[in-house]
């Protein structure tokens, strides 16, 4: 049965390893529904924050393979309980909708805010999960959306464990501290 998974991996940051990675996933004709590619907390380490809609087998076969790629230092899988997630959604209105008294009650539904005002638009920034900016912008779009652009999941694991400590477990060989 398909769900959606969230999955990481760390590595160090080499040209072609994206393409190396969404390869991957091609050839198992998996979909990636959203990603992202972020610094860490350690120096010199990046994250993947890659979203998929697929079979539990899959997609421990995927992780596996993503894992035996040499700049790969770690690679993990997550259902979306074992994760804390979020996204960020930027709408662009036109500045007359913006004087609208019922705006302000939608943006303090949903925790949104205003971060720039011009003299033709405005834009409003909303953090939440997909469900939440796809409402907000059905609520918006009587007013006139003019642009709207959505990131990548972000998400942290539940686990407590450190990055550094994932990273200690490697053989010696594999990372070297800086």
């Amino acid at each position: 049965m398909k769900d959606t998974y969230t999955i990481t991996a760390f590595s160090e940051n080499h040209i072609g390893l994206l393409n190396r990675i969404t390869i991957i996933f091609t050839r198992r004709h998996i979909n990636i529904e959203s990603l992202t590619v972020s610094s860490t907390e350690m120096k010199g380490i990046h994250r993947f924050t890659i979203v998929v809609e697929a079979e539990e087998e899959q997609v421990v076969k995927v992780v596996n393979q993503i894992e035996k790629l040499t700049e790969v230092l770690r690679a993990e899988w997550y259902l979306n309980d074992d994760t804390v997630y979020r996204e960020i959604a930027l709408y662009k209105i036109p500045i007359d909708s913006a004087i609208d008294k019922n705006l302000e009650l939608v943006l303090r539904e949903f925790n949104a805010h205003i971060v720039d005002i011009q003299n033709d638009f405005v834009i409003i920034e909303n953090t939440g999960h997909v469900d939440d900016t796809e409402k907000l912008y059905d609520i918006l779009n009587p007013f006139g959306i003019l642009q709207f652009v959505r990131s990548g999941r972000i998400s942290i694991s539940k686990q407590k464990k450190e990055l550094s400590a994932y990273l200690n477990e490697l053989p010696l060989n594999e990372y070297v501290k800086e």
